[in-house]
């Protein structure tokens, strides 16, 4: 069910009240994709239609399934949206990405490069870009793997997600000190 082609977006928390109102626990920065109409599969491979979602009491009701006995088979279900969902939904800001575009995106600073983005660690302050280094800095001794903080100008010089290339700088350093 979870192929690269699915985003987890949410959980299912437990029933509220006798309507079908589910909690939900949103993992993503676009809650503005919770809205009536809006389909999600689930890690059980159903199909969800959200029928109404209060943002301000975190819940939501799916279609066909509004009472309590049918909503409480939908408890800690995991929601998936599918990356074409996701670009249509969930409009960004300037130098905003989605996760899914940086990764395997090839990472330079100067002209070196450091190597290609394996994942992206979210941390309360900062998101970080996990780096597999490229192979020729390993044979000369650096770590395999190291952190970059995802911090436009101090670090991130600019994103193209076309050419999956990103330019960054001050991160050499980081590698020499991991």
């Amino acid at each position: 069910m979870n192929n690269s082609n699915n985003i987890y977006v949410a959980k299912l928390g437990k029933a509220v009240g006798l309507q079908g109102h589910l909690r939900l626990f949103i993992d993503s920065d676009f809650p503005e994709q919770f809205k009536k109409g809006a389909v999600f599969s689930t890690n059980r491979n159903l199909q969800l239609k959200i029928l109404e979602y209060n943002a301000s009491r975190e819940l939501v009701k799916f279609e066909n399934y509004e009472d309590v006995d049918s909503a409480k088979k939908l408890t800690n279900q995991e929601l998936y949206s599918t990356i074409e969902q996701t670009k249509e939904n969930c409009k960004l800001a300037k130098n905003e990405f989605f996760w899914f575009d940086l990764i395997s995106c090839n990472v330079f600073e100067n002209d070196i490069k450091l190597g290609t983005v394996k994942e992206v660690h979210r941390y309360p302050l900062n998101d970080y870009l996990e780096i597999i280094t490229d192979i020729e800095l390993v044979n000369k001794g650096f770590p395999k793997v190291f952190l970059i903080p995802h911090i436009f100008d101090k670090f991130i010089l600019n994103i193209d997600i076309e050419n999956k290339i990103i330019r960054v700088n001050n991160s050499f350093d980081i590698l020499e000190n991991s």
